[in-house]
This record gives structure tokens, sequence and C-alpha cells, in this order.
């Protein structure tokens, strides 16, 4: 009688598990961290652009929120999330 090894039976889904975490799972993860570590590190002065595609300059840091100024005399108060990165051709200063 020939029996087959349970293990061998879920070897094929344990292999795309592994092949989903190293090329999706993982990379998002990393990717998050970064945006938290970018997010956190913000200053004032910093140009960014938010994700609804306003670019302005840090003015004052909240907790949880960020005062930006887009033109002049317009200024508008943000969530720190609703930010997406610096913008293009300005690059972030070293701490």
């Amino acid at each position: 009688m020939n029996q087959n090894n349970p293990i061998l039976g879920f070897l094929p889904i344990i292999i795309v598990f592994l092949i989903f975490y190293f090329l999706l799972i993982r990379p998002m993860q990393k990717k998050q961290k970064e945006l938290r570590e970018f997010l956190r590190n913000l200053k004032k002065g910093d140009k960014i652009i938010t994700t609804g595609g306003i670019y302005g300059t840090i003015i004052a840091l909240e907790d949880d929120t960020v005062v930006l100024k887009i033109s002049e005399n317009t200024k508008i108060r943000i969530a720190r999330s609703a930010i997406s990165g610096l913008q293009p051709g300005v690059e972030k200063e070293e701490i």
C-alpha cells in the first residue's frame, strides 16, 4: 500500500503563499514603513504634495495635522496622512 505524506499535499499551497509573501506582502510592508518614517520626519519648510495633488510648503506641524502655505495669502490645514511625498525635483535634506 502506498500512502502519501500529508505535508506533500500542502506543499503547493505553501509555495504559493511564500511567492505571494516575497513578491507582494513584504514589499508593501517595507513601503508603508518608509512612508510612516517620512511622515514622522517632516519639518517646517519642506515642500510637499498631497494625495489630492495640492503643492505646498509646510509652515506648522501638529500631532496629526500640518499647515501648508499654498500661495502668498492662502494656508490650509491637512491631515499628515494626506501627504503623499515631496514635490518632484525637491530632495529632502538629511537630518
